[in-house]
């Protein structure tokens, strides 16, 4: 099934596939929460992006280290050395820690897709990372 917008037919995409096309967009040295790629992928929660990061297949490689959760931290995982794996990646690509182990939005935190990219996925435009989202996730 497609959806028309303008001249153009965008292929549907399962939830999951639209959470793994924003998280795509994350440049290097940059970070976003959970909740901000729920906000511009409409639909699901901060929760449900995490679920979607967790089932990402072994395949696709998406730059997963760049979103962390709206305290500016690295979540923790069940696994346990995801975390410190995830920090390491993201402190390669430039990206600093403070003692309280958290980042500086102000600093790092992604504004999202352009407008453009937005239009052309059917998105939507969320407050930059760091920025309370709908209901205080951010």
């Amino acid at each position: 099934m497609a959806s028309r917008s303008d001249d153009r037919v965008i292929p549907a995409q399962s939830l999951y596939e639209r959470i793994y096309s924003v998280i795509a967009q994350i440049p290097p040295g940059y970070v976003a929460t959970y909740g901000q790629i729920a906000a511009i992928v409409g639909g699901c929660s901060a929760r449900v992006v995490g679920y979607a990061l967790a089932a990402t297949p072994k395949e696709l490689t998406i730059p997963w280290q760049r979103v962390i959760n709206s305290r500016g931290e690295v979540s923790a995982r069940r696994q346990g050395g995801a975390c410190s794996r995830q920090r390491t990646l993201l402190e390669d690509e430039g990206v600093v820690f403070d003692g309280g182990h958290r980042i500086d939005f102000a600093e790092v935190g992604w504004e999202g897709p352009d407008w453009e990219w937005l239009r052309r996925h059917n998105c939507y435009q969320a407050p930059p990372a760091g920025f309370p989202q709908r209901g205080g996730v951010g």
